[in-house]
């Protein structure tokens, strides 16, 4: 049975939440995502836009809500990664989560939750990272489930069986990305499980999982799109398991074929 977390009054909005997006050209799917932000119980939040220069409308968009946002860049840039790197230079919160202009929250108590589980396990230690799992979703109907990804318990082993958290719905203390780094643009595709595999196996507090759908996501990502970016991520995935000292081929086989049973369930399993 899946466990809520609730904030005890009075010290639960002392933890400030920034939550980055990046756009380009998203302009079918922007609003939906700056609602699902601006539509969370938990108020104590900054929501930071870094806009590659879009030219569809997302911009217009984007104005608005003006007045949702905390900070709204838009100006040409090196990629996506390029544009996150922006964002958490920029972000003021103690933790710091990233939602993807394609991406929505599952619910509005989502940063709750998540603030809860940050506070409230002293018995565990400090916890660094939280997580939680995702659904991939149709692009025209985000109630339409494809996928589901059951992240599961962390435990440091399981990196060298190529496991990791569905990078939507992890969420690190901004210290870390201070201590080890932001996100590698050397990398076209895999810098999110670069920066994955960075933190979590060097990282001296607990990372945190909430068996819960924090984000739906919809389907038709940067690294899914043809076989040549599959052969890429591949390539990518490898580099970064091997850079960060972590396991080789027999990890990247285990990464892509634990993928394999999200596509025979749409429930939680």
């Amino acid at each position: 049975m899946a466990r809520s977390f609730r904030i005890k009054a009075g010290i639960g909005l002392s933890m400030k939440i920034s939550v980055i997006t990046v756009t380009f050209n998203c302009v079918s799917t922007i609003a939906d995502c700056l609602a699902a932000v601006a539509g969370q119980s938990y108020t104590n939040r900054e929501h930071i836009v870094i806009d590659g220069g879009s030219t569809d409308g997302t911009k217009n968009v984007l104005e608005s809500r003006r007045d949702q946002l905390a900070v709204l860049i838009s100006e040409p840039d090196r990629g996506i990664y390029d544009a996150l790197n922006k964002g958490i230079s920029r972000a003021s919160g103690n933790v710091i989560g990233l939602l993807h202009a394609d991406d929505l929250y599952a619910d509005p108590d989502v940063l709750t939750r998540v603030v809860a589980a940050f506070r409230h396990h002293p018995e565990l230690g400090r916890v660094d990272a939280v997580y939680g799992d995702l659904m991939y979703v149709a692009k025209d109907d985000t109630s339409r489930v494809i996928r589901y990804w059951r992240s599961g318990a962390y435990r440091p082993a399981l990196l060298r069986r190529g496991w990791m958290p569905p990078h939507p719905t992890l969420f690190l203390r901004r210290g870390l990305y201070h201590q080890f780094g932001g996100f590698d643009t050397s990398y076209r595709i895999a810098a999110d499980y670069d920066l994955i595999l960075r933190v979590l196996s060097q990282m001296q507090g607990r990372a945190m999982y909430l068996p819960n759908v924090l984000v739906r996501m919809r389907v038709g990502g940067a690294s899914n799109r043809s076989l040549r970016q599959i052969l890429l991520k591949s390539r990518e995935d490898y580099r970064a398991l091997r850079v960060n000292h972590v396991g080789g081929v027999g990890a990247l086989m285990w990464k892509n074929l634990s993928k394999v049973p999200q596509f025979f369930s749409q429930t939680r399993q």
